[in-house]
């Protein structure tokens, strides 16, 4: 199953906003979804962190995207079957959108980690120059390799 990430203009034009004000720091969040059929997600909203990124590496406040999980569930009545967690996002300035080895680790250890997540994506993104928009995905599952994610945009 080829799993497929939809990334709306609005989410798109949100992450280029945020992504132009990090300037050079790496910046992501968590990444919630509607599931529009089984291995297909739309992006719905997505956090960002937009103040401990460094030039090439990222690690998210807990604290600030746990707060963002509870309003967001919150916002959509706690409907778990249609919205929820599918995964994580970051940025690499001026770099390749290709995940690191620490990206692949880390989602390694989300997926087979003591948190029940079974699945995971994780969403690379650039956008260096005003209108540049450039992403990559994989998708992580328990006790499987990673698997590249067909990222679709809508107009």
């Amino acid at each position: 199953m080829t799993v497929q990430l939809l990334l709306p203009r609005l989410i798109r034009d949100r992450m280029k906003t945020t992504l132009a004000r990090a300037g050079d720091r790496e910046i992501g969040g968590i990444l919630m979804a509607r599931q529009i059929r089984p291995g297909a997600f739309e992006v719905v909203d997505f956090s960002v962190d937009e103040t401990s990124g460094e030039r090439t590496h990222f690690v998210r406040d807990h604290a600030y995207h746990n707060e963002f999980l509870d309003a967001f569930f919150e916002k959509t009545g706690r409907d778990y079957q249609t919205y929820n967690y599918v995964g994580e996002w970051h940025s690499h300035p001026r770099l390749p959108i290709v995940p690191s080895i620490t990206d692949l680790e880390s989602m390694e250890e989300l997926v087979n980690g003591e948190r029940d997540i079974p699945f995971a994506v994780l969403l690379v993104v650039r956008s260096d120059l005003p209108g540049e928009f450039m992403a990559m995905s994989t998708f992580h599952q328990r006790g499987a390799s990673p698997e590249p994610v067909q990222i679709r945009t809508e107009s």
